[in-house]
């Protein structure tokens, strides 16, 4: 069983026409996998609706304490990109659960997402890396004590220290 745990970012942003801006909305995450056909046994909770930008300090806690306490040694959580290795740090040292993050610089909704891709090798990687906490994002998987998004090339880089 893998647990998929949603927080919000811009997976799940809904553009809105009266508003002409893109807000979060409820997860995308159970329609893309229905969609593509994902029989991997698996449930969606979702923690939170919010951009990565707007998570604090207790936000974060409130997702280290869900994935601490899950029945599941396999972990999935989509997250925004923005502060998705900040978050990724705080997960780190959850002993025993291979846990990956991954997001995507486009809303699900729209047509040219990154989203689908970056889902699919997230529930691969979830699957067969060892225990640790990774960041997998089109098609790379990162470690987010040294990870950083590079938002002028829209993608993660290892932040060379």
């Amino acid at each position: 069983m893998i647990e998929i745990f949603t927080t919000g970012g811009t997976i799940d942003k809904v553009y809105f026409d009266a508003l002409s801006e893109y807000q979060v909305g409820p997860t995308a995450l159970p329609d893309l996998l229905r969609e593509n056909n994902v029989h991997i046994p698996h449930r969606v909770t979702q923690l939170m609706r919010k951009d990565s930008l707007e998570l604090t300090d207790a936000d974060r806690e409130t997702i280290r304490a869900a994935v601490a306490a899950s029945d599941a040694s396999r972990i999935l959580v989509t997250h925004g990109t923005d502060t998705m290795p900040v978050t990724g740090r705080v997960l780190a040292g959850i002993a025993g659960k291979t846990i990956v993050m991954t997001g995507a610089m486009q809303p699900a909704s729209v047509r040219a997402s990154d989203a689908e891709f970056n889902v699919g090798f997230a529930l691969a990687a979830v699957q067969t890396l060892p225990p640790g906490v990774y960041i997998a994002m089109n098609g790379m998987i990162f470690d987010p004590a040294t990870t950083v998004k590079d938002r002028a090339g829209s993608r993660f880089v290892s932040n060379p220290e």
